[in-house]
């Protein structure tokens, strides 16, 4: 019985987490990092654009990777409770050019989880995620997503097997 659990678990399509970085270019003269880039129009007022750059792949291995969005914010908290914020990504369309981006909606208002915790004890500042999404792997555009000021836009390169393992009945 533990052999095939074993084989379950690694014949499936175990994703594995390669890669977690936080990209922000910050301003118009970084936009030649990727030529894709002018395609986007600049952040409005009150909003920030982060930009993902992901590593070149050729088309056939794109198929094995995923990226997960996760839009958050960085927020003073307790160190135990679980948190969120209620942050969603949209997507959304370049006019005239087809491209897709992401922007965060929602409030950002912060909910947790309400375990009791001592008063005295010191406040943590952590990333508090909102909703993630997971979206297909395009090294050849850049990933764009547009926030609220003050928001923050982390993501993880997801990774499956290159062969997908059948499942045996029973």
């Amino acid at each position: 019985m533990i052999s095939m659990s074993k084989k379950i678990l690694t014949g499936a399509a175990v994703l594995l987490v390669i890669a977690q970085t936080n990209i922000c270019f910050a301003n118009e003269s970084d936009a030649t990092v990727h030529p894709e880039l002018r395609a986007y129009q600049a952040p409005e007022v009150g909003m920030e654009r982060f930009v993902i750059a992901l590593p070149e792949k050729s088309r056939a291995e794109e198929g094995n990777y995923k990226v997960e969005i996760i839009p958050g914010k960085l927020m003073e908290t307790d160190g135990v409770n679980y948190n969120f914020v209620n942050y969603q990504l949209e997507t959304r369309v370049v006019q005239g050019w087809g491209y897709t981006y992401y922007q965060i909606s929602g409030a950002g208002e912060q909910g947790s989880t309400l375990i009791g915790v001592d008063p005295n004890a010191p406040k943590k500042t952590e990333f508090v995620a909102g909703q993630s999404l997971l979206v297909n792997y395009n090294s050849r555009l850049p990933l764009v997503v547009y926030g609220p000021t003050g928001s923050v836009v982390r993501y993880k390169i997801w990774q499956t097997s290159v062969t997908a393992q059948q499942i045996p009945r029973g």
